[in-house]
């Protein structure tokens, strides 16, 4: 059967069609009448926009599923921030809708909060219907358009009145009768008179107040909203003497929301806070696009429809870093407590861009009193890969002193003239008075070999023999995957750190040492 064209004219030849499109066009404009019949009190009450932010704050909370030593997903950010700004309405007397454009596009609505209103919110609607193809084409139903169509080398424009909805064909009336518009992409195109005043270009937060006098007002708006993430980032720069090391830390902001937040007080939370839902998967924030289909195929084929496309939201590329800096000086952010979390105050205020990343200062401290040592993890007598560790103590008179936030850890040491990577490893959040430890390389110059001496019916005894090819002495800890109670006659004294065990030892250079234990069976 020989394809038809999609725009067949009321009069023509295929009454099939003609019927079908008719009928369409009828049913459709039956459907949206009876769905405008009844307009709210929400729709009659007049809209006022408040102005732009005067004051705005951003705190950012970490993803919580996410490890220190797992990077930010810049596609997928699953951390979130609470966002606090003030703006200046004018309201008029009685019912009105206040519009606060320029909200996080991933807000949840059910947390917001507007402070200001003596009388308080009726309640709230987010405008989640947001400027697009395919929305701009809803909104247009019953308005006029203008229908563009190439007849040769020719571009003809022929007014029109827009009649179905976003799912199906494009039909349209004009002056000769019903027809469908090229839904190919070819000839015909779809050109809008204007934008609809109820179709927004920027998320936007409406609430529903009464006011018992026309004033103007500051109002406070708090939300929390998805879409954030940050984590601190630390390079360690270890000394010829492998005994200190320079410690510099950024903390890392980024944000995957359409809206930007310009000159705002930031801070960073550290801590797990108990959140009983996750971010959205991407996939389900997807905005449908406009799928127009030719009613005269004989199989319907689905293809975008290529409308002039409207003012949209232009996303700044991911990549894109800043580093805040004043003159020569780092800007380092300050810490104060909240509650059993920590926050992490950025002194100056920032622009937290929209789809953006950024570094600010956390911590530059040089000359940290530090410790390099192997270690290895021993199960059952069998040994696992021995690793380089980096230990310091978080007080402030070995050169720390502050809560340090998770992060990963990139260890660099010197080679000649120069400083190369050595290893990359993470830390946890860390209190003052802890330890610090970053597990970041698996070491070539020490090797184990386990050995089982002997058994018995009550104990088994285990060996472990260390061998330094390093021309200079060596700290080695043999961490024993065990419950303390069960070990006997260790051939070094046991040392217990962090809830583990372990036999600590100096292996000379180029020397080895055998380590010796027991383990009985359950005490």
């Amino acid at each position: 059967m020989a394809r038809r064209r999609a725009r067949q004219r009321i009069g023509e030849p295929d009454r099939d069609l003609r019927h079908a499109l008719l009928m369409l066009a009828r049913s459709l404009a039956a459907a949206v009448l009876v769905a405008f019949a009844a307009p709210s009190a929400a729709q009659d009450a007049p809209a006022v926009d408040s102005a732009a932010s005067q004051k705005l704050a951003v705190t950012i909370y970490r993803a919580p599923e996410r490890e220190a030593k797992t990077a930010i997903n810049r596609s997928w950010l699953r951390g979130y921030a609470l966002v606090t700004e003030q703006r200046t309405v004018t309201l008029p007397a009685g019912r009105a809708v206040i519009r606060f454009k320029g909200v996080a596009a991933g807000i949840l609505p059910e947390s917001a909060i507007v402070s200001g209103l003596p009388e308080g919110v009726r309640e709230k609607n987010l405008d989640a219907d947001l400027l697009s193809p395919r929305t701009l084409y809803g909104a247009s139903f019953g308005r006029p358009v203008t229908i563009r169509r190439r007849t040769g080398k020719r571009m003809v424009e022929e007014e029109g009145i827009l009649r179905s909805g976003p799912d199906g064909a494009a039909i349209v009336q004009t002056a000769a009768g019903f027809e469908a518009v090229d839904c190919h992409g070819g000839r015909d195109a779809i050109g809008y008179h204007d934008v609809p005043p109820t179709l927004p270009d920027t998320p936007t937060l409406s609430v529903q107040v009464d006011s018992p006098s026309a004033r103007t007002v500051t109002l406070t708006l708090s939300y929390l909203a998805w879409g954030f993430d940050w984590q601190a980032n630390y390079v360690a720069n270890v000394h010829a003497d492998g005994a200190s090391a320079d410690l510099l830390a950024w903390v890392t902001l980024a944000s995957g929301d359409v809206t930007s937040f310009p000159d705002a007080e930031t801070m960073v939370v550290a801590g797990k806070v108990k959140r009983e839902d996750s971010a959205p998967d991407p996939d389900d924030r997807d905005v449908p696009s406009l799928v127009l289909q030719c009613l005269s195929e004989p199989e319907l084929e689905e293809r975008d429809y290529l409308a002039p496309p409207p003012p949209a939201i232009v996303a700044v590329p991911m990549p894109m870093m800043d580093i805040v800096v004043t003159s020569k000086r780092r800007v380092a952010v300050k810490q104060e407590d909240l509650g059993d979390l920590k926050l992490y105050r950025v002194p100056d205020r920032t622009n937290v861009a929209a789809m953006a990343q950024k570094q600010v200062a956390l911590l530059d401290r040089g000359g940290v009193p530090v410790e390099l040592l192997y270690r290895v993890r021993l199960d059952g007598g069998d040994a696992g890969p021995v690793r380089m560790v980096l230990r310091a103590a978080n007080r402030a008179d070995k050169g720390l002193g502050l809560p340090l936030p998770a992060g990963p850890v990139a260890v660099f040491a010197p080679h000649g003239d120069t400083r190369l990577l050595v290893g990359e490893g993470s830390v946890a959040d860390k209190a003052i008075g802890e330890d610090v430890e970053i597990d970041f390389a698996t070491a070539t110059q020490v090797t184990v070999e386990a050995t089982h001496p002997a058994t018995n019916k009550h104990w088994e005894a285990y060996g472990l023999i260390v061998r330094n090819a390093n021309p200079r002495p060596i700290r080695f800890e043999a961490e024993i995957d065990s419950v303390p109670a069960r070990i006997r006659k260790p051939s070094v004294p046991l040392v217990r750190r962090e809830g583990k065990v372990r036999m600590p030892v100096t292996v000379p250079a180029n020397g080895s040492v055998t380590l010796r234990y027991r383990e009985i069976d359950e005490p």
